[in-house]
């Protein structure tokens, strides 16, 4: 399938294309809601030289695709006490640096935000943030974005909310959650097309198992925080419809319990706790996402280290 960039210009075409899902009769007395359209494709020019860079024509533009350059070289900064000393700070450590103590610098300021370099070594994979309902996937998701500076962040909620001019609740009295869990998952598999992209889910996302094939394209992430904690932070919020009972905390165990063989199928695994809040969550998710790539680096990378111990001098 070929990949797109992910833009605000993208996603305002996207919800323009899928327009409101209006609630129509199927003829069987079941209201079903219109399908969600997917945007106009892009299509990649190949340059007249392979050492030209490829050009993407979009919007009647054309831009260089970045991803040509790919092997930029870049480390995991968490192992570059360099990159990781504070501003001020010469004798201070990595792990110093990075927790904000230590060092004569203004506090927590470091020469360069280790997200800043998630983005080379991503390489366009889009971040999947998973999790039960309140555990932070959007907050912790927006900053982690935010951060990076390179990606975007999309919510399935806010785009199935926008895309239907319905909130979640309504979606799912109108057509239960088997509807709902259509459209989301018409919504994933319209998104996961595009790179560059944080992307938080919605906490049902991962119990059918064909939405695993699109986020298996990229690195998926679990916050996994306990259901005492999420249901302190969701106290009377009216709008998580599975959650709307006599006891909504053994609501939402039973759903955990439920999910948390998908759950823990994720690439990188957060625990957070009560004291944790998001700037923190996202810090954890960042320090992880660079030990994974660490340990799962591309197949490129992979094959020039076992090149070069072998003494291949042709490696580069």
């Amino acid at each position: 399938m070929m990949s797109h960039r992910c833009s605000a210009a993208l996603l305002s075409a996207l919800l323009l294309c899928a327009g409101p899902a209006t609630l129509r009769s199927s003829g069987t007395g079941v209201r079903t809601a219109t399908a969600f359209v997917p945007p106009p494709s892009l299509h990649v020019v190949p340059s007249a030289s392979s050492s030209s860079p490829t050009l993407v024509a979009a919007g009647g533009f054309e831009w260089e695709d970045p991803t040509d350059q790919f092997d930029q070289g870049v480390e995991n900064p968490y192992k570059n006490p360099d990159i990781l000393k504070k501003a001020g700070n010469k004798d201070g450590d990595a792990d110093a640096a990075a927790s904000g103590e230590g060092g004569t610098g203004e506090e927590g300021e470091m020469k360069i935000d280790p997200a800043r370099l998630l983005g080379p070594r991503l390489q366009g994979t889009n971040l999947y943030f998973v999790g039960m309902m309140g555990s932070g996937k959007s907050a912790v998701g927006d900053i982690v974005a935010r951060r990076m500076g390179t990606y975007n962040f999309l919510d399935t909620d806010t785009i199935i909310e926008k895309a239907t001019k319905l909130s979640i609740p309504d979606i799912f009295e109108a057509e239960g959650e088997e509807g709902f869990r259509d459209v989301e998952a018409q919504v994933l598999d319209t998104v996961h097309a595009y790179v560059r992209c944080v992307i938080s889910t919605g906490g049902g996302l991962v119990t059918r198992i064909q939405n695993w094939s699109k986020l298996q394209t990229g690195i998926v992430v679990w916050l996994d925080v306990d259901p005492e904690v999420i249901i302190k932070r969701i106290e009377g919020d009216t709008n998580r419809p599975l959650l709307q009972a006599d006891d909504p905390l053994q609501n939402l165990k039973d759903l955990l319990e439920e999910r948390k063989e998908k759950y823990s199928q994720a690439d990188v695994r957060i625990e957070v706790g009560e004291d944790v809040d998001a700037d923190a969550a996202a810090d954890m998710a960042i320090r992880a996402l660079h030990d994974f790539i660490d340990d799962h680096p591309p197949a490129y990378l992979a094959a020039k280290a076992k090149a070069q111990a072998e003494g291949l001098d042709w490696v580069q």
